[in-house]
């Protein structure tokens, strides 16, 4: 998920080459259905504290909406965007009791502020994924190690046939009918290996929790993160002559910005980005990262609890609608099985502080909503990278999101133990992370969805699980080889907390 690259660490990516433990006034047009704004003016409600985001989860019909409406509206909100599809409004309020005051409305189920710091002027606070350059020595090599048939960066892309995806890419590279959504810090579509499958249209930028399709705002800006444009590279980099091979570089990519400039993944910018994929025909979605300000949002604060239902409702309409969302499951080495968790880093827009959660009531979400396809990452040596988490029960697959080289070194003529992949203004770069993997995972769903374009959501994960190849425990499981156990795998050879049903296989999707 989240990349551990980044200052405050919400994408799922590794620096690249160091500690890989855990760190990891804008309403333009958009798409979603009903009121945009309140429909009534606010009344004269208490407004002297800082202006917060929230998101308002109700039940019931249009009548129900309406009159939640003008509950907001009373109690010193004002709405965003109302996704009534699910039951979901955005509010922007400077009441300090607005949460409290409108969770008594009728008809609402659950209200939260979905951050802790205000809302404020957009920044050029950028993120520092910690990529690690392509060296012009690597080049070389990898040119002259190049066939005929691959691009010339991808003899150093271990990660290819680590789930045969140069096998499948003889027999097909995807259709250009299937669509991936990167849901993420925006992807650079000017890039020359993923121009050609990009697709404008089904792009957006969901960072204020209403789309804007402005051209372009699914970009990166100067400063901000290459996460996102990196995981695109993963997926579907075209084959074509230029730099590295995507796992499904026949399918089209779509950008869905959901980060703000400093790299906050808020629940309104998530809601908005699987509402804006379920309803622009996108197959799949990848989610490296995770929400924003609590790295596990608990069900036993009102807050948080709304927080979390706004997303799952999201997760269940896209895949409604047909899409296989797909998430990382972190970097922090965390046993998300386990009877607690100690975490350290929430809320992380303001002052964070430790606190003992327990996984079973407080999820790391999108990766632990029903559902969602949650992976664990791999590295060269097929073996749990350093800082995966891993969970039996909650790890669904395993794929390669790469892992320091001295741990597991890859096969000549790679060099690098980490992932190489598309960065901005035209490049290439190494990272390491779940977000990594999670990118493997979606390009192989892409790549059934190819071979079973009739296929619903549920019958692409069953098929994605069904083809895995099973990977028994790992124990003991010594990866910094000093002597003691860095993690201990549950489970049997076909579903244990490290590989969950194994390591996906890009050749045995394309095979009818």
């Amino acid at each position: 998920m989240a990349h551990l690259g980044s200052r405050r660490g919400r994408v799922l990516a590794l620096p690249a080459g160091l500690a890989l433990t855990a760190s990891l006034g804008f309403l333009p047009s958009g798409a979603a259905s009903a009121a945009e704004l309140s429909d009534a003016p606010a009344a004269a409600v208490a407004a002297d504290g800082p202006k917060l985001s929230y998101v308002v989860n109700i039940d019931g019909g249009a009548k129900t909406a309406a009159s939640v409406r003008k509950a907001i509206a009373a109690a010193g909100g004002e709405v965003v965007v109302s996704y009534d599809r699910i039951g979901v409004i955005v509010v922007h309020s400077k009441n300090p009791e607005f949460a409290k005051t409108i969770r008594g409305a009728r008809g609402v189920v659950s209200a939260g502020s979905t951050r802790t710091a205000p809302l404020a002027a957009q920044s050029d606070d950028s993120v520092d994924e910690g990529g690690q350059a392509l060296t012009p020595a690597e080049v070389k090599a990898a040119a002259a190690a190049a066939s005929d048939e691959q691009d010339p960066l991808e003899p150093l892309q271990w990660d290819l046939p680590a789930i045969k995806a140069d096998q499948a890419h003889q027999k097909t590279l995807g259709s250009k009918r299937v669509t991936v959504g990167i849901i993420d810090t925006g992807v650079d579509d000017t890039h020359p290996d993923l121009a050609p499958n990009f697709d404008a249209a089904a792009s957006a930028n969901c960072v204020s929790g209403k789309a804007d399709t402005t051209p372009g705002s699914w970009r990166p800006q100067a400063g901000e993160s290459d996460h996102g444009t990196h995981v695109a590279g993963t997926i579907g980099a075209a084959k074509n002559g230029v730099g590295v091979t995507g796992v499904a570089p026949g399918v089209k990519l779509a950008g869905i910005k959901v980060s703000t400039p400093d790299g906050f993944f808020y629940t309104e910018a998530v809601v908005c980005g699987f509402m804006w994929a379920a309803d622009h025909g996108i197959d799949v979605t990848n989610n490296s990262y995770y929400t924003d300000p609590w790295m596990f949002a608990c069900k036993n604060d009102e807050d948080q609890k709304a927080l979390i239902e706004a997303v799952t409702r999201a997760t269940r309409y896209a895949e409604r609608k047909g899409t296989v969302n797909v998430a990382a499951a972190g970097n922090s080495k965390f046993d998300l099985a386990a009877d607690s968790i100690l975490d350290n880093s929430s809320p992380n827009d303001t002052t964070p502080g430790d606190r003992v959660i327990d996984p079973k009531e407080c999820f790391d979400y999108p990766a632990m909503l029903p559902g969602v396809v949650t992976v664990s990452a791999t590295g060269a040596k097929d073996l749990k990278a350093s800082y995966s988490n891993y969970g039996l029960g909650v790890i669904d697959v395993a794929a390669p999101g790469g892992d320091r080289t001295e741990y597991q070194t890859p096969d000549a003529p790679a060099v690098n133990g980490r992932i190489l992949s598309t960065t901005v203004n035209g490049g290439y770069n190494y990272k390491a992370g779940t977000s990594m993997a999670s990118p493997h995972v979606a390009g192989v769903l892409a790549l059934l969805k190819s071979t079973h374009p009739h296929a619903s959501a549920a019958a692409l994960k069953a098929l994605l699980y069904a083809q895995a190849n099973e990977h028994a425990c790992t124990n003991p499981y010594d990866i910094e080889g000093d002597g003691k156990v860095d993690a201990v795998c549950e489970g049997g050879t076909n579903k244990n907390g490290f590989y969950g049903a194994g390591i996906v296989d890009a050749l045995a999707a394309v095979r009818k």
